[in-house]
């Protein structure tokens, strides 16, 4: 059995956690296994989206005080399922919560863990190829010994459904916690005041960096972004100069995208930034310097397309 973690809202599985699927199903498919996927809260909630994947059954996580997200508590879920179904390897997506409670169950069990994680194959032993650095390094690693836990590099692996879908068994599974499993947990949510496209789901990206000139002139950009149909992002120098609010940043420390076309603005393309834009299909640089690293194809996407301008 490959067991895989599955984040969903509301019954609704994350992107990530669909191009994980993808991976997991590889790998159940190489070692003759079958694909289950962890799922907190209502599991029947997401059996028709995880059957088209491939997901046989689909482990129901429900407990009186998982109400919010506790990392500890998740992670020690996992860890007696892990004991319980003895799985063939684990899975979660490459995002915040899924590094954070895979590191606690391999911690608890003393395993080796590869983050990030784009190819897996398997012959006597894993090899696996995944990013290191953001991205900026590709790394190929072998697992020498123990059950394989890994994540997967978010937005590096496109989500396909199975040839057919699986009839999917859901099962309950109660873990047991004390209060020691609750000491970090989410106190409260804040809704984000932010409109539009999620950054992250966006098919079109208008970014503006520091040569777009002021907050002001981000106004442009919020008109282009409009007529495209797509929403506005930025680096982390506008961030920095308080035009734009964190959660438009993109790159190491922001959001990571993975439109079909980035319209980057006044950006020079740190290799910071453009570890969140890398997954960009195409890439139209907008900037005054044809030197810039943005527009050097060695450093960017698929494709690129290079427009100087006199203007901001």
């Amino acid at each position: 059995m490959i067991l895989s973690l599955i984040e969903h809202e509301d019954g609704t599985p994350s992107d990530v956690s669909l191009q994980m699927l993808t991976l997991a199903r590889d790998i159940a498919e190489q070692t003759d296994s079958s694909l289950a996927a962890i799922v907190f809260g209502d599991g029947d909630a997401v059996t028709d989206a995880v059957a088209t994947q491939g997901v046989e059954d689909v482990y129901s996580v429900t407990h009186d005080r998982l109400d919010v997200y506790a990392p500890e508590a998740w992670a020690e879920s996992v860890d007696q399922l892990v004991e319980e179904l003895d799985p063939e390897a684990v899975l979660a997506a490459g995002t915040d919560r899924g590094h954070e409670v895979l590191a606690h169950v391999v911690a608890r069990r003393d395993l080796p863990m590869a983050a990030n994680c784009t190819e897996v194959d398997v012959g006597d032993a894993y090899e696996v190829t995944r990013q290191r650095w953001g991205g900026s390094l590709i790394e190929h690693a072998r697992f020498e010994s123990g059950m394989p836990v890994l994540t997967t590099a978010a937005h590096e692996i496109a989500a396909e459904p199975a040839t057919e879908a699986a009839d999917v068994t859901t099962h309950d599974f109660t873990p047991t916690l004390d209060d020691d499993d609750f000491r970090v947990r989410v106190s409260r949510r804040e809704e984000s005041d932010a409109e539009g496209i999620p950054l992250g789901e966006a098919r079109i990206v208008v970014g503006g960096g520091r040569g777009v000139g002021s907050s002001e002139d981000f106004d442009q950009l919020e008109e282009l972004a409009e007529l495209l149909g797509g929403t506005v992002g930025s680096s982390r120098a506008a961030v920095n100069e308080g035009w734009r609010p964190h959660d438009d940043q993109i790159g190491l420390t922001g959001a990571k995208i993975a439109p079909k076309l980035y319209v980057a603005c006044g950006i020079s393309g740190a290799v910071q930034h453009m570890v969140g834009c890398k997954g960009a299909d195409n890439i139209l640089a907008i900037n005054t310097d044809p030197e810039t690293s943005i527009i050097q194809k060695e450093s960017t996407p698929s494709s690129v397309t290079s427009t100087r301008s006199s203007q901001h």
